[in-house]
Formats: C-alpha cells, structure tokens, sequence
C-alpha cells in the first residue's frame, strides 16, 4: 500500500510530465490498435479472396487475365505502397494472372492504352487523372467497339476519386475502401456508365466519366492549396480573396443544345436466331437496290439545335453516374438518354459566394436556383477574349470552344453489392 501511495505522490509531484506521458501512451496505444484493426481487414479480404482463388476451372479454360494500370505517383506518392499492401495480395490469391503496369508520367496511361492487348478485365489504380487518362486512350483506339466491352474496375489510390462513391460504399478508412473495392472486382457485379466526348476545333476527343467545370467556383478551388496555412479556413480564405482581385465573377457563354433522344430498348442478353439463306439473300439485295439512307437525314428530319446566352457565376456539363439508380434495376429505366447543363445564377452575393464555395463538398450538386436543361448533346462557345481553365473530371484543360456528345451506357464498372443494395433502396 505504500508503495502505491508513493506512486501516487510521485505523480501528483511531477504532473507536467505525468500529463504528457500520458498523453503520448494514449495516442501510440490508438496508432497501435488502427495498425491492428488494418492488418485485420487486410487479412479477412485475403481470406475471402482465396475461396474465389480455390474454385476449380474446367481443364479447357483459361485463368482471368487482369491488366493493372498503377500510377505510383497517386496520393502524393503512397499509391504505390498502398496497392501493395491492401490490393495486390487479394487479386494474386483469388487465382487472377495480374499483369501491373506502373506509370512513371503524366500523360502515359493513354499511349499505354494503345498497346494493350486483350485482356478479361481492365483495373485501373490511382486517381481521376488515371482514370480519365485510362478512359480517353482506350476509346481513342480504332477498336474502341471491342475494347470497351473490357469491364473495368477502380481502385481508389488517388487524392481525388470522385467516381468511387458511384461504384463503392464510402468508408473513413483507406483500408477498407480500397480492399472493398478490389473484393467488388473479384465478385464480377458490373454497372454500365455513361461517357462524355469532348471535342475541340482541333484536338483529338477527350473522354469523361462526370463532366466539365467551367467558372468562378472552379477558379477559386484552384487555389485552395496556396492557404493552406490557414487550416480550417483555407476554403473560406480562397473564396473571399478570389472576390478581392475581381467582382463580379461573372461568365458569359452561348451555348447550343439538342433535344434528348428516347433511350432504345437494351440489347437482348441472347442473340436472335440468324435468318435462313433466301431471307439474307432478299434483305441484300434489296440492300443493293435501294440503299438506306445515311447520316442525320435518315429519319427525314435534321439535327435541330436550339441556342441558348449564358450568364453565369458556374457552368458544368455533367452525366447522372454520380447516382446511377437507373441502372441497377431492369424496372427502372430512364426515358431519355441525356447529359444535364447546369448553371448558377449570376446575382449572388460576395457573402453567397464564399458561404456556397466553402459548403462545396460536391462540386456536382448546384443550388435549387440555377438553370438546369436535360439535354442530348451540346456546343459551348466562349467569348474570344476568355482566358481560364475548364475542370474535366477534375483534371485541368484550356478554356476554349467545344462540342460535348454522350456515349450512352459506353463502359461497364464493377460495383459493390453494397452499394448496388443502397442504390435500389432509394427507388423503393
């Protein structure tokens, strides 16, 4: 007893250094138990990997060839150590041949594109910037048709992955996201997701997944970075100095745009039964005789497109894949086959600026006050005098005249059965 009593004492004597003991002894003890927590994760994803790895093929068949696509440069450099820690040893032991391609610069994913070969699913590990570059180089290949039939499947390494929460659940811990993810990979659950083609007068097609930013709140979260010092109040702090420099931060813009056109019927899952030989013979030659019709004309009636001025604090042009629920279910099906124009009003107050852009977690969503228009494709036009960045799937392009397109239903994704669950549940 007295020996406790001295411990006591010696404690109560010394309570500057007792308090900071304590302090570093609760937080290494919390470091430790999240350690242990991932390293179990890790291990029951491992576990559940390798009952897919056991099951037995036919001897005719031939093992899944993945082909990995890694930026090492993702996530400020870690991309690398977390693929392969969390994500390499699930897809080794579910009895996958996994071929890694790592990346060492910008801009490499696409011309690696061009030189891939078949492959039964595609996997692309990183951020948005891998992901569009994966995107944009394998539907510029002249067998784009056959290669996007690839499943693809998404992996979040990056600082920024904004489709993840269309494909997967949300998750605080890295470990989890990531090993979830590659585990929805393994159970082959597949979404088809829409594209946007955007062309330039003289580039070659880029390809997005969400959509192009254009205006003042993209500007602004530009610069984000540069306060860091301020902490909390960085976002606050880019937002009111972007009003200092210039205000109004208005954009004007002529925008054109056709109508939606009816989404088609989906393809039957079976093929229909080839017609007999008098059947292919008559349909070619009446082929021959009266050849149909080409382009916009063939159904009589010509492009219509309607134009539209623009003034505006924001202007996006975005797909709905940020919520798929129209394509998990066969009961539900959307009507049109569609792209949305979104823009915010031109009247917001410097107080309404900052107090909209700091409260900006996703940059999709607008205010109950903005245009929107539902749209099949459209023509964006800038005045010549304007200068700026447009955001395309949050990597940075050149500001200048495009025309958007939708590719409907163009890729398919793997997504979780969870969130698969969650995306029916709102419908109901």
């Amino acid at each position: 007893m007295a020996r406790v009593v001295k411990v006591f004492r010696t404690l109560r004597n010394h309570w500057k250094k007792s308090t900071f003991a304590v302090c570093v002894l609760s937080y290494g003890g919390h470091w430790l138990y999240g350690k242990h927590c991932d390293q179990v994760m890790r291990t029951e994803a491992c576990l559940e990997a390798r009952e897919y790895g056991r099951q037995q093929i036919a001897p005719q068949e031939q093992l899944r060839k993945a082909t990995v696509i890694l930026n090492p440069a993702a996530c400020g450099g870690k991309a690398n150590n977390l693929f392969e820690k969390n994500a390499a040893p699930i897809l080794h032991l579910a009895g996958v041949e996994v071929t890694i391609v790592k990346t060492d610069y910008e801009g490499q994913a696409k011309k690696l594109m061009e030189l891939m070969e078949h492959t039964d699913m595609l996997i692309v590990a990183g951020g948005d910037g891998t992901l569009q570059e994966v995107v944009t180089g394998l539907l510029r290949r002249p067998d784009q048709e056959k290669f996007s039939q690839v499943p693809i499947g998404f992996i979040p390494l990056g600082s920024q992955n904004s489709l993840s929460p269309s494909l997967h659940l949300l998750s605080d811990n890295k470990v989890k996201h990531i090993t979830s993810a590659t585990l929805s990979i393994l159970k082959g659950e597949t979404i088809p997701l829409d594209v946007l083609q955007i062309k330039g007068e003289k580039e070659q097609p880029v390809f997005a997944l969400l959509g192009l930013r254009w205006g003042a709140f993209r500007d602004a979260a530009a610069t984000i970075s540069k306060y860091w010092y301020l902490g909390p109040l960085k976002t606050k702090a880019a937002h009111w100095f972007s009003t200092l420099r210039e205000w109004p931060l208005v954009r004007e813009a002529s925008v054109s745009y056709l109508a939606p056109s009816l989404r088609p019927p989906d393809e039957p899952l079976q093929k229909p039964p080839r017609p007999n030989l008098l059947s292919r013979i008559a349909r070619r030659l009446k082929n021959y005789w009266s050849p149909p019709v080409e382009g916009s004309m063939q159904s009589g009636c010509p492009e219509k497109w309607m134009e539209q001025q623009l003034s505006t604090l924001e202007l996006m042009i975005k797909t709905h894949n940020k919520n798929p629920v129209e394509m998990v279910s066969p009961e539900i099906i959307r009507i049109n086959d569609s792209l949305m124009i979104c823009a915010e009003p031109d009247d917001l107050t410097v107080g309404e600026f900052i107090t909209v852009g700091s409260k900006e977690e996703d940059p999709t969503l607008f205010t109950k006050k903005s245009t929107q228009l539902e749209v099949g494709a459209c023509r964006l036009q800038l005045p010549e005098d304007t200068s700026g960045f447009y955001n395309i799937d949050n990597e940075e392009y050149e500001a200048m005249p495009v025309e958007v397109r939708l590719l409907p239903r163009k890729l398919r994704f793997f997504i979780s059965a969870e969130r698969r669950d969650q995306l029916l549940a709102q419908t109901q």
